[in-house]
């Protein structure tokens, strides 16, 4: 039986704030992290390699400063990545190179094929908007005109991730962080994308909130069969969802394989750090 594709296959992604030079272009760099002391340049990504496959979570651990949310901005177009490839499953029968499309395409893509679930949610969702209202926002983007079907479905996603219906009309700025974050959910699924994108979502939410949270993604892992690229500097978040973890420190993976085994037989000594840290 022949294996799917991966939803999602990142190859040597990189991304460079700062022109480049000899020093640190070379294929043995001279860099203090991710820096260059001679030219300035900052290497948030250098090389980042990975995939996601159908109905697998796979985390990504490391500090602040690692390069994790920039991996996630670049995936999702926020930023633009100096090199590398991207392929996802659903475009091009996963042989389109998508950082190479169109600003058209992208949008397309972004709105259909990818859902993102951002640290702060101000950063996915109008604030001023009622709940409702932002689930149609991403339903009209892709295309949607139906009013009738577009409440529907905005109504059976926030019914799904346990908002209250009183407040379905009622704008996120008046919710706590806990229900933005579901709300940022509820938008995300809202076209039914086949990768979910979820970027420190429990950061900042009290512990009992944190946990409601993860219950929440793991339950929709486990009803609506979605891959998910999860990044945390928690490696408690990651233990709780993660299949496979992949460890970032400088831009680079350092360490990656089943979340078990990174637990429990860390190689590399950030990697050992980290999990003595969870102990």
């Amino acid at each position: 039986m022949t294996e799917p594709l991966p939803l999602l296959t990142v190859d040597h992604l990189t991304r460079r704030f700062g022109p480049g030079c000899a020093r640190c272009l070379s294929p043995e760099p001279d860099l203090r992290k991710n820096y260059c002391t001679t030219c300035g340049t900052v290497h948030a990504l250098n090389g980042v390699s990975l995939d996601v496959r159908p109905n697998e979570v796979v985390g990504v651990v490391g500090e602040s400063g690692s390069g994790k949310s920039t991996l996630m901005k670049c995936l999702y177009f926020d930023q633009a990545a100096t090199s590398g490839s991207v392929y996802l499953s659903a475009v091009g029968g996963g042989r389109e190179n998508v950082l190479e499309a169109s600003d058209q395409r992208r949008r397309q893509i972004r709105n259909t094929v990818l859902g993102m679930v951002y640290q702060n949610p101000a950063d996915g969702l109008k604030m001023d908007f009622s709940a409702l209202a932002n689930i149609a926002e991403k339903l009209i983007a892709a295309g949607g005109r139906s009013v009738s079907s577009m409440e529907a479905r905005a109504g059976e996603l926030l019914g799904h991730v346990n908002l209250p219906l009183q407040r379905w009309k009622e704008a996120p700025r008046r919710f706590s962080g806990g229900m933005q974050q579901r709300v940022q959910i509820a938008k995300a699924l809202s076209n039914r994308p086949p990768l979910l994108l979820l970027d420190e979502v429990t950061t900042g939410l009290d512990l009992s909130v944190q946990a409601k949270v993860l219950d929440l993604i793991r339950a929709l892992k486990r009803e609506l069969q979605v891959g998910m690229l999860l990044v945390s500097h928690d490696l408690g978040v990651i233990r709780m969802l993660a299949d496979r973890t992949l460890v970032m420190l400088d831009g680079r993976v350092v360490e990656q394989g089943l979340t078990d085994q990174i637990l429990e037989d860390p190689q590399h000594p950030y990697t050992q750090e980290l999990v003595q840290s969870l102990l």
